[in-house]
Order: structure tokens, then sequence, then C-alpha cells
């Protein structure tokens, strides 16, 4: 069912960030995850460990608003959602977290939505 190689791979990748990455509450951690259907972002305070806002493809607000939710454009959408609700929130400025997945396509996309809403990453 899963390719473990894969995965494993992926894993490795994500640790290796996450060595680097750290959020905290002035600029938390924009972190992102993809799967094969949906999209989920998340933004968290590593220093406090709680996660600040969520924001995903099967949100009810963001489900009528996107018509595949596999594809770059929802990806983009649930970017410029996130952003906005930073802003809002107070939060200006985020680390990007692109969970062990590589920066194009749908990850590439939600961070270009945070920025044209206004979050700097």
């Amino acid at each position: 069912m899963f390719n473990d190689d894969r995965h494993q791979a992926r894993r490795l990748r994500q640790a290796r960030v996450r060595r680097k990455l750290r959020g905290d509450a002035e600029r938390p951690r924009l972190c992102v995850f993809r799967s094969e259907k949906h999209m989920y972002v998340q933004v968290i305070a590593d220093d406090t460990g709680r996660t600040l806002l969520a924001a995903s493809t099967l949100a009810p607000d963001v489900r009528d608003q996107v018509t595949k939710p596999g594809s770059v454009a929802a990806a983009k959408r649930i970017g410029e959602i996130v952003g906005k609700r930073c802003v809002e929130r107070g939060i200006t400025a985020a680390v990007f977290d692109r969970n062990g997945f590589l920066y194009h396509g749908r990850v590439r996309a939600v961070a270009e939505g945070a920025r044209e809403a206004g979050l700097k990453i």
C-alpha cells in the first residue's frame, strides 16, 4: 500500500529541515502537508507547542470556494486564507516549513498565496 522507502526518505528530509527551523510567537512556523487529494496548513508556535491556526481544503468555508481540492489553485487559495488569517491576528511574518516535500507545485502555491495575502515568508 505505501512505499516505505519514499515515506522514509520524506521523514529524513523532514527531520533535517526541522533541525534548522524553529517557530516562535513573533515568527511562527507555517507547516504544509499535502496528501493526494487535500492540502493542510498549520501555523505553529514551537516555543509553546501550540497551533495558532489551521486551514485545509476539507474545511467547509474553503470547500465552497474550491472545485478540485487537490489542485494548485486550491493550494494557492489555502495559502491566501492562511495569510489573511495570520495578518488579522497580528502575525506578519512566518517561517515556511515544507515538511519534507519538494518546494514546487502545490507546496509552492501555498507559500505564494500566503505572500500575496501579506505574510512575510
